[in-house]
């Protein structure tokens, strides 16, 4: 539950460290203001107030007469800032007026700790002020007291600060973090580039010690693994040289020998090399050093298919769209020509389509042949893997094609993936994210 819980982004969880603590403090702080405080400071304000009171009714009790009682009540208004009004012969109708908060708790406790008589108080009736109305022998004695003696603003002042306060740091550890998050972000689609060909040239260390680390790290991956390639590539091209020539001189000679089956054995075995070669050097080169650039795959796939047309394929094409993203149009050409010669070789009938699907490209191609058994779907993606059946009878491949497709497909960051088709045979589904 709480992984569910918990922030995905390194932001998120890098606030969540700094938040809660912060949090935490502020119950903490308002948890020690509320009890040694506000709680203590309301109940001396509403003592003050039923002193007040207690002290009206004292002088009315010792000095008797209608003159003295307006004198009385002359001074709290003056002195006290209470207005107090006598009713005689009035009976009090018990039950407070009010909520149950703190002020309304701490008045009542004050005025049972001072006053010692029969009251109500209603603090609903009026938005300012407090009715306090307290039973005497001969009559009821009303008191008016505006609410600001029983409320000290320093609690408002309190929370508004704390609250304040708590925003202010949010936010500046919020900007401080995102600052620290984005080199990690940039790392990480430097590296996605980099898987997907894309040129990464600009990218440079920047950010915490920690991050410049790892950026430093994966520059030097990035110049070795472009080192070996180069390597591997200059390396390929020289033997493709050298077992070329010997290939040349062999046919050459071939080619002089007088026209019997055994030179024509021969003549087979060579081409046979020749194409053998060729396969080899493709699944080693890869992609060799195209790069990516801005391609119209719709437009792409629609050569390929004219292409296998041309050569006496039915095959149905349906694109949704025009779809541009960046691509090293010939190695994904070569793989799109490899599935539909595969497809148009073992089926009577090919449909490719072409579309956009939530946040990737995807091609599809069906055809109505044999199809491929879920147990060896996958086994056809290793190098030099054949079927032996129905799909592989007489087509002279070396079992690199899928190979390759599948190495250049996922160089663009995207994936193959073989189903069953709905025509009956294979279906090829590429999904390429954009």
């Amino acid at each position: 539950m709480l992984k569910r819980l918990m922030p995905k982004s390194l932001l998120g969880r890098s606030l969540l460290i700094i938040v809660t603590p912060l949090i935490l403090l502020q119950l903490v702080a308002g948890g020690i203001f509320y009890e040694t405080h506000w709680d203590k400071m309301t109940l001396r304000l509403a003592r003050s107030v039923a002193g007040d009171v207690s002290a009206s009714i004292e002088l009315m009790r010792r000095l008797q007469g209608e003159e003295v009682r307006a004198e009385v009540f002359s001074v709290a208004s003056l002195s006290f800032d209470l207005e107090m009004t006598y009713e005689e012969d009035a009976v009090l109708k018990l039950g407070h007026k009010g909520g149950d908060g703190l002020m309304e708790e701490m008045l009542i406790k004050a005025m049972q700790e001072y006053v010692g008589k029969p009251f109500t108080i209603d603090t609903v009736s009026m938005e300012r002020y407090v009715t306090i109305k307290v039973q005497l022998p001969d009559g009821v004695l009303t008191t008016i007291a505006p609410k600001k003696r029983l409320f000290s603003s320093t609690a408002i002042v309190f929370v508004l600060w704390m609250v304040g306060t708590s925003l202010i740091l949010f936010s500046i550890a919020m900007v401080f973090m995102r600052n620290q998050v984005r080199p990690i972000r940039r790392l990480a689609d430097a590296a996605e580039n980099f898987g997907k060909g894309r040129d990464v040239s600009l990218f440079k260390p920047e950010g915490a010690v920690e991050v410049r680390q790892a950026a430093s790290a994966f520059l030097a991956m990035r110049d070795r693994i472009v080192r070996q390639i180069r390597q591997r590539t200059d390396m390929l091209a020289g033997v493709s040289h050298d077992l070329r020539t010997p290939l040349t001189r062999m046919r050459l000679e071939l080619e002089m020998l007088s026209d019997n089956e055994a030179a024509s054995n021969l003549k087979s075995d060579v081409t046979e090399m020749e194409h053998m070669l060729e396969g080899y050097l493709a699944f080693a080169r890869g992609e060799g050093t195209e790069q990516p650039k801005s391609t119209n795959l719709t437009s792409l796939v629609e050569g390929v298919v004219n292409k296998a047309r041309r050569q006496g394929t039915p095959i149905d094409y349906h694109p949704e769209s025009d779809l541009v993203l960046p691509l090293r149009p010939n190695a994904f050409a070569r793989s799109i020509t490899n599935l539909v010669e595969n497809a148009a070789r073992f089926g009577d009938h090919v449909a490719v389509r072409a579309g956009l699907r939530e946040d990737a490209v995807e091609v599809v191609i069906d055809d109505d042949g044999p199809g491929i058994d879920e147990e060896h779907r996958e086994d056809v993606f290793k190098p030099f893997f054949r079927i032996e059946g129905s799909r592989n009878q007489g087509t002279g491949g070396i079992g690199l094609g899928m190979t390759i497709t599948r190495d250049v497909i996922r160089s663009h960051g995207g994936e193959v993936e073989l189903l069953t088709s709905p025509l009956g045979g294979l279906r090829v589904k590429i999904r390429i994210p954009v």
